[in-house]
């Protein structure tokens, strides 16, 4: 039997079994494909996209715990390294004067001079600046000497076992130099240096909470 040539208004809705085969056949299989189009939509949908979300949320936990593995595996070097930083800070840390040694430092600055040769025109400690855990003190110098005054003077000073950093250097010829002299030599010549240099403070535990307050 042909489905295009029954009619529908001969089937009787009440009687489905009496229907043709075919009739009955198409109607099962249509009533299944809606069947399942629904329950896809409002069913297996956002199940789909949840596993979907939860197939990506597994990666991620695969990538995470890889890494930490990876940490993980490497946390006695880690522990290591730590440790020597916390060494070589306190090293640092060592170095750094307190309130009371500040004087004695620039004492030892200036005597570095001194002993290097150079008459001092200008030593004068500037107002501190604070930091995080120390205070930065700049000291303006202006000494005059020669080349080789200057360099040990610099070379005494990097060699204190406090930290002392000299900036800004400046030199130049004495403008007081007797204009009759021989042409000028610069290994024997009287010069003029100008620099900054800085030392620095531990600030002790008050201070610190009065920074970090600021």
């Amino acid at each position: 039997m042909n489905l295009n040539e029954i009619n529908l208004n001969d089937l009787d809705f009440q009687n489905v079994h009496a229907w043709p085969k075919p009739v009955r056949i198409f109607v099962l299989l249509l009533a299944g494909a809606l069947v399942a189009g629904l329950g896809y939509w409002f069913l297996i949908k956002d199940e789909l996209l949840d596993l979907d979300q939860v197939a990506k949320r597994e990666q991620e936990l695969k990538d995470e715990f890889r890494r930490k593995a990876a940490k993980a595996a490497n946390l006695d070097a880690y522990k290591r390294q730590l440790e020597e930083m916390r060494q070589s800070f306190g090293t640092m840390l060592r170095q750094l004067p307190n309130r009371t040694e500040v004087a004695e430092l620039l004492v030892d600055v200036s005597q570095t001079g001194l002993a290097s040769g150079l008459e001092f025109d200008l030593f004068k400690p500037r107002e501190e600046i604070p930091r995080e855990f120390y205070a930065e003190l700049p000291i303006s110098i202006r000494v005059k000497g020669r080349f080789h005054e200057f360099g040990s003077f610099v070379s005494g000073v990097a060699s204190l076992p406090r930290i002392v950093t000299v900036h800004d250097i400046h030199i130049e010829r004495r403008k007081d130099r007797n204009s009759k002299d021989s042409v000028p030599n610069e290994a024997t010549e009287d010069l003029v240096m100008e620099l900054t240099a800085k030392t620095y403070r531990y600030l002790e535990e008050d201070e610190q909470q009065q920074e970090g307050s600021k």
